[in-house]
């Protein structure tokens, strides 16, 4: 349903942020939904260390279950134990928070009746070069920012006005301010630590990257330099184009960094030139696994190759689609639909 398609999206935006941060994180990511259905429990528990999935739980199951084969072999029963302890025991407190949400938010008229709602909490701790932690705790309801918890300040932080009256309930509970608080910057660190020592073969290695750099035509006469930059891990790479032994960072446009699939990760880096212009045009990439910096030129005219086979199979392939159109058009029968994903619900709009 479209439902489901945006707590997908929105999941996925948050996984992003989770594989941010410091040199080795600890993520717990928690969804909990008013309806739930096949394949989507009320309350699913995600957690990871760095990019790698340690273990799910969901109501379904009533168990952590670990997802990582080292996980699985050198913890021992008692921690899965405690690991299904604190979900459980998170698993009754949205119970309870995701119906007094709806009707806290119904009595300002800051959500819908009746229908699909969401609560998606973020949470955990960072271990920084500098071995500092940093600890942090986000979530929120429907898809909307609701609450952050500012452990400098020992206060949660209301993004609503909704969200104010939870707030002042919380504030009252001094004992799970502090229980916050030494969660984060102790327990946390503590199980992020243990992780990183049973898995340093996977968490802890240095893959060198690749990089290889194209170009193509773009508007105006001017020429798009492209580098892609794969194969590396951990996660954190910094690639710039440079014009003559110069950065232009600022003139620069990267596509994120993702992962490859087979457990490292790859980015590609853009920048649009004047091929009147006469430069020396490189691709310069920095990364933990390198003694030294790596650097890849550009040739003008060295991808005629590729273009050619390219527009071989261009040429091949609108010969294709145009076969599969004409049969098309001469079978009898219902005019097909269109196809694609299904529309994402609007907002929810106050009565």
């Amino acid at each position: 349903s479209g439902a489901v398609m945006a707590l997908a999206l929105r999941l996925l935006l948050l996984a992003a942020v989770a594989l941010s941060g410091g040199l080795h994180s600890r993520r717990v990511l928690d969804t909990v939904v008013s309806e739930p259905g096949p394949g989507l429990p009320w309350y699913r528990r995600v957690v990871y260390v760095d990019d790698q999935l340690n273990y799910v739980y969901t109501s379904e199951t009533q168990r952590a279950k670990p997802g990582l084969v080292w996980m699985a072999q050198k913890e021992g029963l008692e921690f899965w134990d405690e690991m299904t302890w604190w979900a459980q025991r998170y698993q009754k407190w949205y119970n309870a928070s995701l119906n007094t949400l709806s009707q806290e938010r119904l009595l300002l008229n800051l959500s819908c009746v009746s229908g699909f709602h969401i609560i998606q909490t973020l949470f955990g701790c960072d271990l920084r070069e500098d071995n500092t932690i940093q600890a942090f705790y986000q979530d929120s309801y429907d898809g909307r920012d609701f609450l952050t918890f500012d452990k400098e300040t020992m206060t949660w932080v209301a993004a609503d006005i909704g969200a104010q009256i939870t707030k002042r309930r919380w504030h009252a509970e001094v004992d799970d301010i502090q229980g916050w608080k030494h969660f984060q910057e102790e327990t946390c660190i503590s199980w992020l630590r243990s992780a990183l020592e049973f898995g340093k073969e996977t968490l802890q290695r240095k893959v060198r990257p690749t990089a290889r750099v194209s170009d193509r035509s773009s508007h105006d006469g001017l020429t798009t330099l492209s580098c892609k930059v794969s194969g590396f891990y951990p996660r954190d790479i910094t690639v710039t184009w440079l014009k003559n032994g110069e950065s232009k960072q600022q003139d620069t446009y990267s596509e994120g960094i993702l992962p490859s699939g087979d457990g490292t990760y790859q980015t590609w880096v853009t920048m649009e030139i004047d091929p009147k212009i006469k430069a020396h045009y490189s691709c310069h990439v920095e990364h933990e696994s390198l003694l030294e910096p790596l650097s890849v030129s550009w040739e003008p005219n060295n991808n005629l190759i590729p273009t050619v086979a390219g527009v071989i199979t261009a040429v091949v392939l609108i010969g294709v689609i145009i076969g599969v159109v004409i049969r098309k058009k001469k079978r009898p029968g219902k005019e097909p639909g269109m196809g694609g994903f299904p529309g994402l619900p609007g907002p929810c709009t106050p009565t």
